[in-house]
């Protein structure tokens, strides 16, 4: 059996369940962490078991035995600087979402992986949720008949939501909706997105950190499919880490209702309140199994390194779900539709919604 060392670079809540993940893989020769915070690496490390643990990701990159890198760092800027550096010296890499802040980042980070022969990926596990993969059967086969629409509505708690607007200044589209985008598209592949139209709705969460409360966006396919997606991060504060999606897809000989709430688990303790375990979209630990998607992804991306076959997120394709978050927020605040792929003029209002974001803040 070939095995390989692997690193992972960020080891808070969705690096600590690849970490741990990695650690239990008999395809892992050596296990490396890194993360800025002592006292997180200490904990991991003493969790996996890692061959090391450093405090700068510099060390990773300079190790010529480490093949494959998962990055899943903090603030999101943090991506594209750490991701172009590994990829640079020859790694294969797992990157979670978003690719890159901009454009012209995510360009790079593609152009870098295909130059150097390496695999790159981002991190889209809902590919990985069994009901997801049932939906993309479905529609392969036919029974669906030729696909209208898919309508996805999900939602997050607001102590989520607070943690992920509050780090960094991204919309419910671009940190939330990016998922239900990059799964929609690929169910309709080869079908690509053309026009956008969003509009945002301010509640709790604008005082807290300027967020919308939740976003609706209609995406026009090129063959004429509608894609509805909302998403939102203002539920209750009672269910930590909650996640509840329902999925609607329409074509000309049935349709398919994906119940994705998570309310077929509910614990209610004295202590506690009312829990539903197993509800978070990264999924969790569970004894000896792993509950939930981010567990099989990540050893999926190992098996794609170590059989050489294509990861299950193509770059090119996180690129598009990223065109098409931006057209988005664009949308939003110019109330009119945005066009895809994004012109000159439109990249360049994107550009200035974002200084006066920072002049804001």
């Amino acid at each position: 059996m070939r095995q390989v060392e692997v690193a992972v670079i960020g080891t808070g809540w969705c690096g600590g369940i690849r970490a741990e993940t990695l650690s239990r893989s008999a395809l892992v020769d050596k296990l490396h962490i890194c993360d800025i915070r002592p006292e997180r690496l200490a904990e991991v490390r003493t969790l996996t078991n890692a061959a090391t643990a450093t405090l700068d990701y510099r060390d990773i990159v300079a190790n010529d035995a480490i093949q494959v890198v998962y990055i899943s760092t903090t603030p999101e800027s943090t991506h594209y600087p750490i991701a172009r550096d590994c990829l640079k010296a020859g790694k294969h890499v797992l990157l979670e979402k978003p690719i890159a802040m901009e454009l012209w980042e995510a360009n790079e980070l593609i152009e870098l992986a295909n130059r150097n022969g390496v695999k790159f990926t981002i991190g889209y596990s809902q590919r990985f949720n069994p009901k997801i993969a049932y939906a993309k059967k479905q529609i392969a086969e036919g029974t669906l008949g030729r696909v209208v629409n898919v309508m996805v509505s999900r939602h997050l708690s607001r102590s989520l939501g607070k943690k992920i607007a509050s780090r960094v200044k991204l919309s419910p589209a671009a940190m939330e909706s990016t998922h239900d985008l990059d799964f929609v598209f690929w169910l309709l592949e080869p079908a690509k997105p053309v026009r956008v139209y969003s509009q945002g709705a301010y509640g709790y969460m604008q005082a807290v950190n300027g967020s919308y409360d939740c976003m609706w966006s209609t995406v026009t396919m090129d063959n004429g499919m509608l894609v509805v997606i909302g998403g939102g991060w203002n539920l209750p504060p009672a269910y930590p880490n909650y996640c509840g999606t329902w999925i609607e897809i329409t074509g000309t000989e049935g349709a398919l209702i994906l119940d994705d709430t998570q309310r077929d688990n509910w614990l209610s303790t004295v202590s506690g309140g009312t829990r539903f375990p197993m509800s978070t979209m990264p999924g969790e630990q569970v004894d000896h199994v792993f509950a939930g998607q981010m567990g099989p992804e990540t050893l999926h991306f190992l098996e794609s390194v170590l059989l050489d076959r294509a990861p299950m997120v193509a770059p090119e394709h996180a690129r598009m779900v990223m065109e098409s978050y931006l057209a988005a927020d664009l949308s939003a605040a110019v109330n009119e539709p945005v066009d895809l792929p994004l012109s000159n003029r439109s990249i360049a209002q994107i550009n200035d919604l974002k200084a006066a974001m920072i002049a804001a803040s």
